[in-house]
Order: structure tokens, then sequence, then C-alpha cells
């Protein structure tokens, strides 16, 4: 007899960041619009959560300059699947409040997501929701693996304890009212440089919650990240398709 699938009971909307410069990637084309396996990263990104019952608004924000492309490319196919499009700011924060503007009042839980972080599994998704929808914060995070060595004018000054250590992933997954009172809230930092959103969460003195996951879970940054994610997707087995399956399926998007 088949598992019945767990259904979370919280309604949830999803914004998807892609509005950063892509300085470190170089070349003619951002990261967010690669192609991994024959379809965009962020498309990649976006489908983790376009099937998810409890999610009710995807949200993705995208620079200024890329707004012709993303429209002509990809507008009808966005517009289809119900993701809206606006414009980020120059900073990270300031992409996600303005997405966030656009989140319904009547959304339970908020999910942060990388549009360049495709490789993720469906198990890390349902788990992360879950863990935020118990206690109100909760981010995907792997153990840090490495020797850490902190470097100032390329010598080594010290070696950084790895112990407890975790590198934090997205989603993160927060609940409404808390993203936006950390948000509100933004001010009171003062020149702190903000990283992401769970910084935002704890700051509130809000306990932020991991979920563990593996090195696999990557955020493409440079060129080289590109190949090793198409491994990742490849070696991933595929979920079999309900229904009839068409000639075009692949190029869905």
């Amino acid at each position: 007899m088949a598992r019945e699938e767990k259904k979370l009971s919280k309604s949830a909307a999803v914004i998807i960041c892609a509005a950063g410069a892509s300085a470190r990637f170089g070349g003619d084309r951002k990261k967010p619009f690669v192609e991994l396996a024959g379809r965009a990263a962020f498309l990649r990104s976006i489908e983790y959560f376009t099937n998810r019952d409890e999610v009710k608004q995807i949200v993705m924000a995208i620079a200024k300059e890329d707004e012709e492309l993303v429209t002509v490319k990809w507008g009808s196919a966005l517009a289809f699947n119900g993701v809206r499009v606006c414009l980020g700011g120059a900073e990270r924060f300031e992409t996600v409040a303005n997405a966030l503007a656009k989140i319904g009042e009547d959304i339970d839980l908020i999910a942060v997501h990388d549009a360049v972080r495709c490789c993720l599994k469906k198990e890390w998704v349902d788990a992360v929701f879950e863990k935020a929808a118990q206690t109100g914060a909760a981010i995907l995070a792997c153990p840090v693996n490495g020797t850490l060595k902190r470097v100032q004018n390329g010598v080594i000054v010290e070696t950084v304890d790895r112990d407890n250590l975790y590198e934090a992933q997205t989603p993160q997954v927060f609940d409404a009212k808390l993203l936006r009172q950390a948000y509100a809230k933004i001010g009171n930092l003062g020149k702190v440089k903000i990283t992401d959103d769970a910084q935002l969460v704890e700051s509130l003195g809000h306990k932020v919650h991991i979920v563990e996951t593996d090195y696999t879970n990557l955020k493409i940054t440079r060129k080289s990240d590109v190949p090793i994610a198409e491994a990742i997707i490849q070696s991933r087995p595929k979920p079999k398709p309900e229904g009839p399956i068409g000639p075009y399926i692949e190029a869905q998007w």
C-alpha cells in the first residue's frame, strides 16, 4: 500500500531571488539564466515549488536590465505557472523586501530561495516547510567539512574551529508575520552587512532551526559550478510524470 503523503496545513508563498549582478560568474549571461542540462537554472529552482499544494504564490525578483530577456523568453511560461515577476534592488535584502510587498496578507509562511540553488531534493523542501510550520523559522544548512582559515593580506592568522559550524542554504522559510517584522526593523541593524534572511530573524531574538542537507544543494557562483550542478541533476532519479507523456515534456518551459 502506498504511503499517504503528509500535507502542510499552512499556506505558503515563495520568493525567488534572481536580481544579483553575477559579478563572479562572468560572461554575457547571468547565472540564473544559464542552461543546466537543457533548462535555465532559475526554472529548475522554481519547479521545486510550482506543484506544492501549500504554495499559493511565487514571486521572482529580477534586475531591471533583465526584464526584457525574461519577458520575451519566459514570460508566457512564468505567467502560465502563476509566477509573478517584480524588480529587485541593489542589495539582496532590498530584493527580498520588494518581493515581500507582493505577498498576500493571507499567507502563513514565506520561503526565500536563491534562483541559482537548483539542485534541491523534494524531501529537503518538505522538511524545511514542516519545520518552519512548527517553529516559525527554519533553513536548510549543511555541516562545514573543510578546514577553515582566517586570512589577512594573504597570510593565515587563525585556524577556525569547525565544530558546530554549518553553511546556510536556501530555501529559508519563516512565519510570514515574523519575516515582515524582521524587515520592518531592518534599520535597527545599522551598518551590519546582511547576508541572509535568517540573520534578520535572529536579530529579533527568534530561534532559527536547521534542516541538515549536504553540499549537493549547490549554489551556482562561478562558471566552474555549472558542470558540477549538471552532474548532480543528472545523477538524481527523474520523477515519473503523472498521466500520458507528451513529446514535448522536456520542453515544457
